[in-house]
């Protein structure tokens, strides 16, 4: 009894050490961009940071981790070298990164969507650097049209039991205020968990700590914390994979109640 009760001990710690172990894990980060001209664009100042340092926290649970970067400032090169088991795309605008998200999720167990993604884009792309007119003060009017929502499409065409998390960038007036917002964002999207953090022009972006809120989908509190991104990271992931067994333990006792009934 001795030997199974060491594996049994032995299988549980290392179940406790990788809890992602045999998960796939689709990470988003950093900021889209829409080119106005060759030389010009429409983006924001997300560094990547936070949805680089989820990938990281991923990799090190035991997931198999994709990380879809849009124009990062964070080190995701010696990231993808330094973890076998993270894998590194690139992309720019919010077309490329809508493509490879809908392309990867088909495989993926967690989606988290950290990107901060444009909601706008220039109807039309200049040829040319658009120059301005010297004899006169007129300035070039560009006409923006709605990028699609990929959070919402992710949500719509999920896999069966796959964990699909949001961001909520916001400017609030207070906790309040922000809990109020990432409500609004949680009923529109239908995300499983929705991680609202508050910028500024001094917070959240670029910055290298951030403070975050997470909500379940009854709008409940899940996560309140402050850190480091890292640090932030590790509570969030340790949030979702709480959501991710729970959701196995559903099914398999939904399974066993339908073996049941067929007996």
């Amino acid at each position: 009894a001795e030997p199974a009760q060491a594996a049994q001990a032995a299988t549980a710690q290392s179940a406790a050490a990788a809890p992602l172990a045999g998960k796939r894990v689709l990470v988003s980060a950093g900021g889209t961009r829409e080119a106005i001209d060759p030389v010009r664009y429409i983006g924001n100042r997300s560094s990547g940071k936070q949805g680089v340092a989820l990938a990281r926290a991923a990799a090190r649970l035991g997931a198999t981790v994709e990380l879809i970067a849009a124009n990062v400032e964070a080190d995701v090169a010696g990231t993808s070298e330094q973890q076998e088991n993270l894998q590194l795309t690139r992309v720019t605008s919010t077309a490329d990164l809508q493509q490879v998200m809908n392309s990867a999720a088909e495989h993926a167990d967690v989606i988290i969507m950290a990107a901060a993604v444009a909601d706008f884009r220039p109807r039309a792309v200049a040829d040319t650097k658009i120059r301005k007119a010297e004899l006169t003060a007129d300035a070039p009017v560009i006409e923006l049209v709605r990028n699609p929502d990929i959070l919402m499409g992710l949500v719509e065409q999920r896999r069966p039991h796959q964990v699909v998390v949001g961001f909520a960038a916001e400017t609030a007036r207070d906790d309040e205020h922000l809990l109020q917002l990432g409500r609004e964002k949680l009923r529109r999207k239908g995300v499983d968990l929705l991680v609202v953090n508050p910028v500024g022009w001094t917070e959240g972006f670029e910055a290298d700590h951030n403070s975050i809120v997470v909500l379940d989908q009854t709008e409940n509190v899940r996560l309140r914390t402050s850190g480091t991104k890292d640090e932030i990271a590790s509570a969030v992931l340790e949030t979702i994979s709480s959501v991710l067994n729970s959701s196995v333990l559903d099914s398999s006792a939904l399974d066993s109640s339908a073996l049941d009934e067929e007996q």
